[in-house]
């Protein structure tokens, strides 16, 4: 079996399925679930199937924006670190984090007042990386000229 990859607690990843080159992460062993900073969700059908549109901004000090969608995959009930409850939209996505390509399970919440945009809980983690709260950006800082 192979050593899972360390990472720091924050890295640069990427969703490649929603359209999102570079976006910071917190890897947080708190929190069961990934989640991502989205505004203005709407759900539609598209082929008899629930489908969620979404806008990320994928820099904090940035007012651009990227539209997503994504099939939905259910709403569930996520008790955030604070202790509150609410219903949150999940989907599936892809993640890239380091040499690392691997499908998720992310909820779509308003993270506006937090430093991260997105947050890779410990279900998303485990098996595949150590972190390592000594490090940051230890896949590597965002290359310039990227888009994010």
């Amino acid at each position: 079996m192979q050593e899972p990859l360390v990472i720091g607690w924050r890295e640069w990843i990427s969703l490649p399925q929603l359209g999102l080159a570079a976006i910071k992460a917190k890897a947080d062993t708190g929190a069961r679930t990934s989640s991502l900073h989205v505004m203005d969700i709407e759900t539609f059908d598209r082929d008899g199937c629930a489908w969620l549109r979404f806008a990320v901004a994928p820099r904090r000090r940035s007012t651009r924006t990227v539209v997503c969608e994504a099939p939905a995959l259910e709403r569930r009930a996520v008790t955030d670190s604070g202790g509150a409850t609410a219903l949150r939209w999940f989907i599936r996505s892809t993640i890239v984090l380091g040499d690392e390509r691997f499908d998720a399970e992310i909820n779509l919440s308003d993270r506006g007042g937090m430093l991260f945009p997105m947050l890779i809980g410990r279900t998303a983690l485990r098996g595949r990386f150590r972190v390592d709260p000594a490090l940051s950006w230890a896949c590597g800082r965002r290359k310039r000229g990227i888009a994010a």
